[in-house]
């Protein structure tokens, strides 16, 4: 039971929402708590489409809210008449559940604070699901429809109610329609969020170091000290807003800002010092009131603390596309980085995140060139001709500036030399052939692992650009260690996954297991769990913590994949996991595992061992099924033969007594027995499980 699946992974996460709601179901009703089994659905569907990160143990304050408040209501429908679902109460139990089965991500709230959140929003739940102004359009017109009489479960009688509406003969409230439109038109509905595909782990010093080198930030120092010198009381501005040109030349030389003040009329014509005023305002350190410009009282904290200055001036530059690079006069037209300035700054950065090698520009420089062809409708090289070629030029000269100035601030490292051969030997023959395992999304889409068909253009600047490398030192450009803790806080702020190497020391065994099982690749892996067993004390107390986490974990699938990243994350795991072999909890996991890998030979297996695997193999196979209906299909699709499987596999070891009950009544209802002399139409048919609502 994975806890994260892949955006386009549908049938594989209709499985395992399957498998989760039916052990959801059967566990609320052992502890009688209220359960909703489509809405329990319904929650899973919104972590998995709803969310960038898609986490489905990870309930934060703000996804209880957005589901019951926004999601259920629009895209749930209750008639009138049917007894109202009970979504608080489902959520309740659902995290709940995730807790006790040891599901949940560690680097969630605890349970309680989840819990509080539903009580929040429990009060307005019942509301949000009436008001027509949450709903979705499908919802708006089925219970419309429903409202006039309308039987929406016949297909004919809705199609009879939309001719009436086409026809103008059907009422229905129109300023509800126009803000359930506008609210799609404008992408304020849920319509589903673009999944972020998690970024590699990154390794950060501690705050008090990052905070040193913030000190040392020469743009922390001007930016305190172009507060301390607006102050309290304040300092006079010209109509325009603009520092008078006495006070500007005392700032150019108190701060150090380089700018050339001979000749100059206007403080607009310093761009250092008009930059340095316009990223203090937009940090909220001054503001200009009345025609004076005045520290910000409530900035005193900020500024008292380098770390948090030069994160929210990091913050604040996402806000300078105008001071950056906009037109300072009549003549000056702006580049198309301009008009897409935040987004391709977020791209641009996103990009060399947790990156293990630095960027070289040529790379960086196409991949923001093929966000300019999709935004500008820019077609291919052959037809670009020399205006579309100034364009791009004119783009790369504001990026650069940008660059410079994130370079100075400390955000950025620029040098020149060899481009890593990551980013050389790449195989063009197919996507994503030839790429290195663990690569961010933003690295492999751009190296060619987007799975779209490729032009011969698209061929063609990329042999340009290999060449461009191959040729001799480039630039190369990476993230310093305090642009990666600005933005990492910021992708958390977006809800996005970004793992940090240690935060995962004080989680709980299983856990620590879970994630590293499904978001970590295997170097993290190793060091996050050489981490864990130091912060652990003694190894053997540790390390028996993390093989009884495997053991009581009651989703098959998932403790094989916490069992084999103690076999692949431990430098002596195969010797550990042999030490288990004789382990009646575990024996069947760690033979499997084994097996898998080729350390572990049929020859070398006693009969008893064989049928271990046997066993474990069905049930695993019957959670990827997702269970019910599907694991009868997944069995009678093995052949006959899988008969006599099921009959040895009963009749072993396996410590999961109640999987291999549940493998039995599976295995009668996928091969039933024929009664003999009786006729197929004196036997009752059993009711399958009813389709998704």
């Amino acid at each position: 039971m994975r806890m994260t699946f892949e955006a386009d992974a549908g049938e594989e996460f209709e499985a395992g929402c399957e498998l989760f709601v039916d052990r959801l179901v059967r566990w609320a009703e052992e502890q009688r708590l209220p359960v909703d089994a489509f809405l329990a659905e319904a929650a899973l569907e919104y972590r998995h489409e709803g969310t960038v990160d898609g986490r489905l143990g990870l309930w934060e304050p703000r996804h209880v809210d957005e589901l019951l408040l926004s999601w259920l209501p629009e895209r749930v429908t209750e008639l009138p008449g049917e007894e109202p679902g009970d979504g608080p109460g489902t959520v309740r139990t659902l995290v709940r559940f995730l807790h006790a089965m040891r599901l949940a991500d560690p680097r969630g709230p605890v349970l309680e604070e989840s819990l509080a959140a539903v009580d929040a929003a429990a009060d307005r739940y019942p509301a949000a699901m009436e008001d027509p102004s949450r709903w979705g359009l499908a919802k708006f017109w089925t219970m419309t429809a429903a409202g006039q009489g309308v039987d929406v479960l016949n297909d004919a009688a809705m199609q009879r109610f939309a001719d009436r509406v086409q026809a103008g003969e059907a009422d229905f409230e129109q300023h509800t329609l126009d803000a359930i439109m506008e609210r799609r038109l404008t992408g304020r509905g849920l319509a589903g969020a673009v999944r972020a595909e998690p970024q590699l782990p990154v390794v950060l010093p501690p705050d008090d170091e990052l905070r040193r080198r913030a000190g040392a930030s020469a743009v922390v120092a001007q930016l305190r000290g172009l507060a301390e010198w607006a102050g309290r009381d304040g300092r006079a501005v010209t109509g325009a807003g603009r520092l008078r040109m006495a006070d500007a030349r005392a700032l150019v030389e108190a701060l150090g800002t380089g700018d050339k003040t001979e000749g100059v009329r206007s403080s607009a014509d310093l761009p250092r010092l008009g930059l340095l005023v316009e990223w203090a305002k937009k940090a909220r350190l001054v503001r200009v009131v009345k025609g004076r410009l005045y520290a910000v009282a409530k900035a005193r904290a900020v500024l008292a603390d380098p770390l948090r200055l030069w994160s929210a001036a990091f913050d604040a530059f996402f806000e300078l596309r105008q001071a950056l690079i906009g037109a300072r006069s009549g003549w000056h037209m702006e580049s198309m980085l301009f008009d897409a300035y935040e987004a391709v700054l977020e791209d641009v950065l996103n990009t060399l995140y947790s990156l293990p090698h630095p960027m070289p520009w040529p790379h960086l420089r196409d991949s923001v060139h093929l966000a300019y062809r999709a935004r500008f409708d820019i077609g291919s090289d052959s037809g670009a001709g020399l205006g579309h070629r100034m364009w791009f030029d004119h783009a790369d000269r504001d990026l650069h500036t940008v660059l410079d100035v994130l370079e100075d601030f400390g955000a950025i490292e620029r040098e020149h030399g060899t481009a890593d051969p990551v980013f050389l030997d790449v195989d063009l023959s197919g996507p994503g052939d030839g790429l290195p395992p663990g690569l961010p999304a933003e690295l492999a889409e751009l190296l060619g692992a987007g799975g779209e068909p490729r032009d011969e253009d698209a061929d063609a600047r990329d042999r340009v650009r290999r060449e461009e490398l191959a040729a001799g030192p480039v630039e190369l450009i990476r993230l310093t260690e305090l642009g990666t803790h600005a933005l990492r806080r910021r992708l958390l702020v977006a809800g996005r996954d970004a793992p940090l190497v240690g935060e995962l020391a004080q989680a709980p065994a299983a856990g620590l297991l879970g994630v590293l099982a499904d978001d970590y690749n295997p170097d993290s892996a190793r060091t996050e769990l050489a981490g864990w067993l130091a912060a652990h004390g003694a190894r053997d107390a540790a390390l028996r913590q993390l093989t009884d986490a495997v053991a009581v974990m009651v989703f098959r699938t998932r403790a094989q994949a916490m069992l084999d990243v103690l076999l692949t994350a431990l430098p002596d795991g195969e010797r550990l996991l042999r030490g288990l072999r004789g382990d009646a909890r575990l024996a069947p996991l760690v033979l499997s595992a084994l097996v898998h890998r080729d350390l572990l030979l049929p020859a070398d297996m006693t009969d008893g061992e064989h049928l271990l695997v046997l066993a474990e193999s069905l049930l695993q196979l019957v959670e990827l099924a997702g269970g019910g209906t599907g694991a009868e299909e997944a069995l009678r699709a093995q052949g006959p033969e899988v008969r006599d499987a099921l009959a040895a596999a009963l009749d072993s070891a396996h410590p999961d007594r109640a999987g291999l009950e549940e493998l039995r009544r599976l295995g009668h209802r996928a091969f039933p027995v024929k009664a003999a002399r009786r006729s197929a139409k004196g036997r009752k048919r059993r009711p399958g499980r009813p389709g998704r609502r």
